[in-house]
This record gives C-alpha cells, structure tokens and sequence, in this order.
C-alpha cells in the first residue's frame, strides 16, 4: 500500500517539476543560440540551425533564435526564423513571427509592408498587444485616428491594458498637446514610467498651465527622486513661475542628484536663469560660461549665450561688461536684425540715466549713432526707418532739451516727409506724426518766435486729433 502510495506522490511530483524543466531547457536553449550569434563565428550559423531543429517545433525557441538576429541586425536570418514560427501550429507563436517580420520591414522603411504584417499577427492572437501598438506607431505616420482606433481594439481585446498611456504618447509625439494631456490624465502617475511623467509635466508647462506641471513634477518624483527629465521640467516650471528659490533647488536636483543626467547647455542656461532671478549675477555669468562649453559644436547656440551674459552684466550694473560682451554678440551674428541693434543702442541710452553732464551726453550721442548706423542699414525698410526716426527724435530731443540747437528738427523733417508721403497711415504712424508736429510747434513758437508757423503746425496736429488741447491753445493766441 505504502509503495503505490508512494508511486502517486512521486508521480505528482514529476507533473509539477515538468513544465519547469521544459522552461529552463527552452531558456537553455535561447540563451546558448544567443551566444553562438553573438560570437559570430565562421561556424555560427551551422550550429545555431543544429540548435533549432531540435526545438524546431518550439515556438519560444524559435522565436528567441529570431529576435537574437533581429538585435545582432541580421535581418536576413531573423526574417528566415521568423517565418519558420509563422509556419508552427501555436497561434501566439504564429503571430510573434509576424511582429517580427513587422519589426524587420520597419527597419527597411517599409511602413506598409510592416503595417500588414502586424495585422496579421493579430488575426492569429488578438490577446496579443504586441502588434496592434506597434501598427499604431507605424500608421500614425499616415493616420493618427486610424492608430488610436486600433489600440481602442486593442482596449476591447484586453480590458486591462494600458491603452491610455499608449494613446497619450501617440498624441504627444503627433504634437498634439491638448489630445496628450486628455489621455495623461487619466492614466495613474504610479502606472507611467519616468518618461511619462516628465512628457506629462511638460506638456502642461507648454500649455503655460504651470501649477500642474509642476503639481505632475511633485507626484512623479515620489516615485522617480532621481529622474533628470522630471526634475528639468520642475526646474523650467519654477522659473516660469519665478519662484527662483526653488528653481535653485531644482537646479540642485538636477544637476547634482539626477542618475544619468545628459546635461545639456540650456540646463546651465535655466540654472543661470534661477540665479539671474535671485541676484545672484556672477554665479550665472558662470553658468553661461559653462554654457558656452557645452555647447561649443553649435556657433549659433555660443553666440546667443553672449547676450545672455551681457544682460546679466547688465543687470549687476557692470555696463562696460555687458557693451562689451554684446558686442561678441554682434560680431558673431552672421544676419544682424534691426531688433539686435536697437538693443544695443537702448544700453547707451539706459546707461545714460547713471550718468550727468557731458558723460550723460556722450552715452545718449552713442545710442543715436548707433540708431543712424541702423537707418543706413535697413534704408529700405520703411517700418525700421520710421521706428529709428521716431527713437532719434527723442533722443536728439534729450540732448538738446531748450531746442535752441534744433538736433531733432532734422531727424523730425525725415520722419514726417517719409509718413506724409504714405498713401495709408496706421495709428503708431499718427502719433509720430503728432509728435513730429508738436517738436515743429514749440521750435518755431520758443526758439524762432515764429507763431505763424507754429499755428500752421496747430492746424496739422488738429487734422490728426480734433481734441488736442494744446493745438487748440496756440490756434486760440
């Protein structure tokens, strides 16, 4: 009795060791096939197809010899094994070949021919989720609303599949903010990868919603202290809300706490930016600098990174600095815009209000010669000219503040000949011209004594804005 009793219990015992030993000679099996690919042996392929017709009726074997050429790039072998499992009996086998084949059309740029190869491998398991993500990357190429209702297939096949993060990263990575964050948000963060939830943050941060974005950057880095992505996006998002004090911690988290941060030069530029914030000039001036070096491959980016560091000279005060760096800027700009002069010339005139007397003078001269170096350079560009004009009136008019020299009578007679002379006259135009009008009035009325003319002038502001109240008071003398 014993002894039959026995028998049973071992007999037990064998059916439960079984399939466990089946799995760990298939993973043998692999993981030996592997290797001899990976070696690549002038013998490789004999050996590898020895392997193969022991397991020829193995789907995990022959599929795992597939993908093992598949990652070695050999897509000859891997499509030869791959349709070797198409021609088994075990449907999840059958359709695994055809993702594979999918895969490998895909490599070719055969998007087509991939896309079908995927449907096939769903018409043999549609249990399978493999393919119908994969045809849903590929075909959102072509068509987004086709990809998202093969994953809502996808979602009727296997309820508890993640189809939301799926449709949420085709959206993302179509450019489509509002339609990604639709589907983000309803993903649990403790279900997304690190990826996921930086892509989440930031798609909220383009969206200039920055309470959540940075609301997702908190959530996500509960679970990914360490992620650079997530903690970059926390760092944009504070600095977009100028809470400086914990961009800077941000900062820190990037650049000192982060695995695998691929510190790129606009961190240093957003860490810069935190300081800047704070004050904190000189540390920022560094930063740029590093910046710089980062980024030295890219004359464009180095470039740029120059009116960065004089901006922050600019606002420490040093104005000698930041001239000076501005004019690295300039130097290193190949296609100067009307915009990077005038930022130049704006320095002087700033500076000037630091300053008194002949010095005073001499900056506010500075930021005119640069505004009349601007005008011969756009000569035909009537917008930049009457801009220029108008910003030389001005400042002639500052350094002659009596008028009794008449430096912005020339400039004036330019600018009101050049917006006379247009057919059509936009509101800015307008108000030049009445303040071209209104120099005119008080030079020919104070400095000429002539208020004849200066009524003429009345007459010309009067046509322009019936209800000027000092038109109508020299009219009226």
């Amino acid at each position: 009795m014993k002894a039959i009793k026995y028998f049973f219990i071992g007999a037990l015992m064998l059916s439960f060791s079984a399939p466990a030993a089946a799995q760990d000679e298939t993973q043998a099996a692999i993981d030996q096939a592997t290797q001899i690919i990976k070696s690549k042996a002038s013998d490789a392929a004999k050996q590898v197809q020895s392997i193969y017709k022991k397991n020829k009726k193995n789907g995990a074997v022959v599929m795992g010899i597939a993908r093992a050429y598949f990652a070695e790039r050999d897509t000859i072998a891997a499509r030869t094994y791959a349709e070797y499992a198409t021609k088994l009996k075990d449907n999840r086998s059958i359709s695994e070949g055809y993702v594979l084949l999918g895969d490998i059309a895909a490599l070719g740029d055969e998007g087509g021919k991939a896309a079908n190869f995927y449907s096939q491998a769903i018409s043999f398991d549609a249990k399978n989720p493999d393919p119908y993500r994969k045809y849903a990357i590929m075909y959102s190429k072509v068509s987004l609303p086709t990809s998202i209702a093969k994953l809502e297939t996808l979602r009727q096949e296997v309820p508890d599949y993640p189809v939301d993060l799926l449709i949420a990263r085709l959206y993302d990575n179509g450019g489509k903010i509002d339609e990604a964050i639709s589907y983000y948000e309803k993903v649990n963060l403790s279900d997304m990868e690190a990826g996921d939830v930086a892509k989440f943050a930031l798609k909220y941060y383009l969206n200039k919603d920055y309470d959540k974005s940075l609301s997702v950057v908190s959530k996500g880095l509960e679970k990914f202290p360490r992620s650079s992505s997530i903690n970059r996006v926390g760092l944009m998002g504070t600095i977009a809300k100028e809470n400086f004090d914990e961009a800077l911690a941000y900062a820190d988290r990037l650049f000192n706490k982060s695995d695998s941060a691929d510190l790129k030069d606009f961190d240093y530029n957003n860490y810069a930016k935190a300081y800047i914030g704070k004050g904190n000039y000189d540390e920022a001036i560094a930063l740029y600098r590093k910046a710089m070096e980062v980024s030295q491959a890219d004359k464009d980016a180095v470039n740029n990174l120059y009116k960065e560091i004089s901006d922050a000279y600019m606002k420490k005060g040093d104005f000698d600095n930041a001239v000076a760096e501005y004019r690295k800027y300039l130097e290193g700009t190949s296609s100067k815009t009307a915009s990077d002069y005038s930022t130049l010339a704006e320095m002087y005139y700033k500076h000037a209000a630091d300053l008194t007397g002949e010095e005073q003078i001499a900056s506010i001269k500075q930021a005119d010669d640069i505004y009349k170096e601007l005008q011969e350079r756009f000569a035909n560009n009537q917008d930049v000219v009457a801009y220029v004009l108008n910003r030389r009136g001005t400042l002639n008019a500052i350094m002659d503040p009596d008028s009794k020299q008449g430096l912005a009578k020339p400039v004036y007679e330019q600018l009101m000949q050049l917006l006379e002379a247009k057919a059509e006259r936009t509101k800015t135009d307008n108000n030049r011209l009445i303040t071209c009008y209104r120099y005119m009035l008080s030079y020919d009325f104070t400095v000429q004594d002539n208020k004849e003319a200066a009524k003429a002038w009345a007459q010309k502001i009067l046509e322009i804005d019936p209800e000027n109240e000092q038109a109508k008071a020299v009219l009226a003398l």
